[in-house]
């Protein structure tokens, strides 16, 4: 069997190369039919890939996404933000500062802005002010610098099309997590025919690619699909469009979002829950929401994942990273402790990680795929 490390050599070849004028085609209708497809598994948690594999290769791009299938992720995760032309693109900042060559891009020197972002100026090259032409012109970097840095340079910022055909054409089901990022930002700097929404044009990309489905349906099997967004407005919004499972993420209690200006420690809040359970199937919350540290030492955990279990809701949460940097002391520099506190003890649905294979190794370890396994995970409609 050919290595899905090759998946993103066939999605540059469908998409004519480089040329950001072309449109990405549509799977072909063998390539929607499932049935000769390893499915997706739902009697574990659920290892989502998040941004990729991007603790070895550059977050966000083709390469790291068919890293991550390669090394058995469920979910391919990624972020959704909008070019100055209104095309949908993967990538995490609203800034390009951060993860591509953009200050060494001399012709777009003049370009540099200072806009309100959730409550805060910040100073940058915006991903609004860029086509997508433009956008394809630059390179990526690894964010981390303890990270492998030998892939720097090597890829581009793709398209959410790109990245959806990514998980169409692997050779088993995968599973697409994408998030509406920044949707109030977005919305203020970019506009779209017809008076539609950046919300509008992300429902429709997913509509064009057969993504529907209630969560456990025989549609949704077929396409696994995850929507995901720190505003509640958002996904209220978009549940009339889609009835595909949606979860609502959760930052840091002192934050407050930035549509509703709510704390999101009123979000996390019952009455809020049992409110927000109507349009969503969980929660995405930061994991020292669940369990808070203190001096690097993991206190005592919260509430927070028994009571979103009461209500039927999923809780998938973030980030879990294999360096020490990221490790509370109590895992004494071992990822695989982690991996079982979270999942054994604190008893969640699906975890978010920068190491895919990694979740993967541990879970074969302590829950291997069994043919005809019928359990499923929490939060299944009864």
């Amino acid at each position: 069997m050919a290595s899905l490390w090759h998946v993103s050599i066939i999605v540059l070849v469908l998409l004519g190369g480089s040329d950001a004028s072309q449109v990405a085609p549509h799977p072909r209708q063998s390539q929607l039919d499932v049935s000769h497809k390893k499915p997706l598994q739902t009697f574990r948690p659920y290892n989502i890939a998040h941004r990729g594999s991007n603790g070895e290769i550059p977050e966000e791009t083709a390469a790291a996404y068919s890293r991550a299938i390669e090394e058995g992720a469920d979910f391919i995760e990624t972020d959704i933000l909008a070019s100055k032309d209104g095309h949908l693109i993967c990538f995490h900042d609203v800034t390009l500062d951060a993860t591509t060559d953009i200050a060494d891009h001399a012709e777009f020197a003049g370009r540099k802005r200072t806009y309100e972002v959730e409550r805060a100026n910040v100073t940058g090259w915006f991903v609004v002010d860029f086509t997508l032409s433009e956008l394809k012109s630059l390179r990526v970097k690894q964010r981390y610098v303890f990270r492998d840095q030998q892939y720097n340079w090597k890829y581009n910022i793709i398209t959410f099309d790109e990245f959806i055909l990514i998980a169409l054409y692997a050779d088993r089901v995968v599973g697409i997590y994408p998030e509406i990022k920044n949707p109030i930002f977005i919305n203020q700097h970019v506009k779209w025919s017809g008076g539609k929404k950046f919300e509008d044009k992300f429902v429709e990309t997913l509509l064009k690619y057969g993504y529907n489905g209630e969560y456990m349906s025989e549609d949704w099997l077929k396409q696994p699909l995850f929507i995901q967004c720190y505003a509640p407005t958002s996904l209220i919004y978009i549940s009339n469009m889609t009835n595909s499972p949606k979860l609502l993420l959760i930052d840091e209690t002192t934050v407050r979002t930035q549509d509703t200006n709510q704390s999101y420690s009123e979000i996390t809040s019952n009455g809020y829950l049992t409110f927000i359970r109507e349009y969503v199937t969980g929660i995405g919350p930061w994991k020292d929401t669940i369990v808070p540290p203190e001096n690097n030492h993991l206190g005592p955990p919260t509430d927070l994942v028994a009571r979103a279990h009461a209500l039927n809701l999923q809780v998938h949460p973030y980030t879990f990273r294999n360096e020490n940097q990221f490790l509370h002391f109590n895992f004494h520099q071992d990822p695989y402790a982690e991996y079982e506190y979270w999942l054994g003890e604190i008893g969640v649905d699906g975890l978010f990680t920068d190491f895919t294979g990694s979740l993967h190794t541990y879970q074969e370890w302590t829950a291997p795929h069994q043919p005809n396994e019928g359990k499923e995970c929490r939060g299944t409609p009864a």
